[in-house]
């Protein structure tokens, strides 16, 4: 199983500090949620686990071994990746696309094996995507073609699946079925899922550990259930929440509260700004 050690790693886009001196230890068996307001740097940190980009200072390694020295296809077997955008223009099939996810698996030149295409049919089935198997991907909603991007990463097979916002375009049936999927992975087969996620609650429903970013750093993190309090929500998205256990879904769930200009005098009823879910 694959451990990060992302050991005081910044980044930055020309003059502009996108992650500062940021230290993490990502274990295999657990599902991380990373959390944060736009443009904290949560993306940018996959891009970094990824080595779709390098860090400005630092290093990050992967079982021991520095990321720098995989060679790419080796990687590419370790770790995969479910990107906040999918833009293709070419006319693949979806069952095209999902089978990608095995190119990493073959021999050079080597056509798919019957192994490969099992897998494949398997995997559109558990994400709900066997109807499109012969559709062009460029013909799919973006929520459909989300769901076959999320079946291409499950079908590499990797010991670290990494999300994006993975479940931003989904309908909720849908974000909870894939984001099952790769909980399944870790309860099942020890997998490291590392996903950064807006929604807090869906975040709170399936993340063991959480890591909340701000402005490039990390401001908290640990234990969902001892990291997730209202002084955390406050401190990093500067919003109020009532944070407790909720029997029905077993997990600590957040609810908020519109928050609005401090109270003129003489009068207590002041029109509040919303703050609304979505936001967070």
């Amino acid at each position: 199983m694959m451990t990060y050690d992302v050991r005081n790693v910044s980044f930055c886009y020309a003059e502009k500090n996108v992650l500062d001196d940021v230290s993490l230890v990502l274990s295999p068996g657990k599902f991380y949620g990373i959390v944060g307001p736009n443009g904290c740097g949560k993306t940018t940190l996959l891009d970094l686990l990824t080595r779709h980009k390098e860090p400005v200072r630092g290093r990050i390694a992967l079982n021991g071994k520095e990321l720098s020295r995989f060679p790419k296809k080796s990687l590419s077997r370790q770790t995969a990746l479910v990107p906040q955008n999918f833009y293709i223009n070419f006319p693949y099939t979806a069952a095209e696309i999902v089978m990608m996810g095995r190119y990493p698996h073959m021999p050079r030149f080597a056509a798919p094996s019957e192994s490969d295409h099992r897998i494949v049919r398997d995997v559109m089935e558990k994400a709900d995507v066997a109807q499109f198997a012969r559709r062009f991907v460029t013909e799919l909603s973006g929520g459909e073609r989300q769901r076959v991007v999320f079946a291409r990463a499950l079908a590499q097979d990797t010991p670290v699946l990494l999300l994006d916002e993975a479940s931003s375009n989904l309908d909720i049936h849908h974000a909870l079925r894939l984001l099952g999927l790769a909980a399944e992975g870790v309860n099942k087969r020890q997998k490291t899922v590392i996903a950064v996620l807006q929604d807090i609650n869906l975040a709170a429903l399936y993340c063991d550990h959480l890591i909340f970013m701000k402005q490039g750093r990390i401001v908290n993190q640990g234990e969902t259930e001892a990291v997730l309090t209202p002084e955390t929500i406050r401190a990093v998205f500067n919003v109020t929440g009532k944070v407790s256990f909720d029997p029905f879904s077993n997990r600590k769930q957040v609810v908020f509260r519109k928050d609005g200009p401090q109270e003129a005098p003489g009068k207590k009823d002041a029109p509040a700004i919303s703050t609304d879910h979505d936001r967070v």
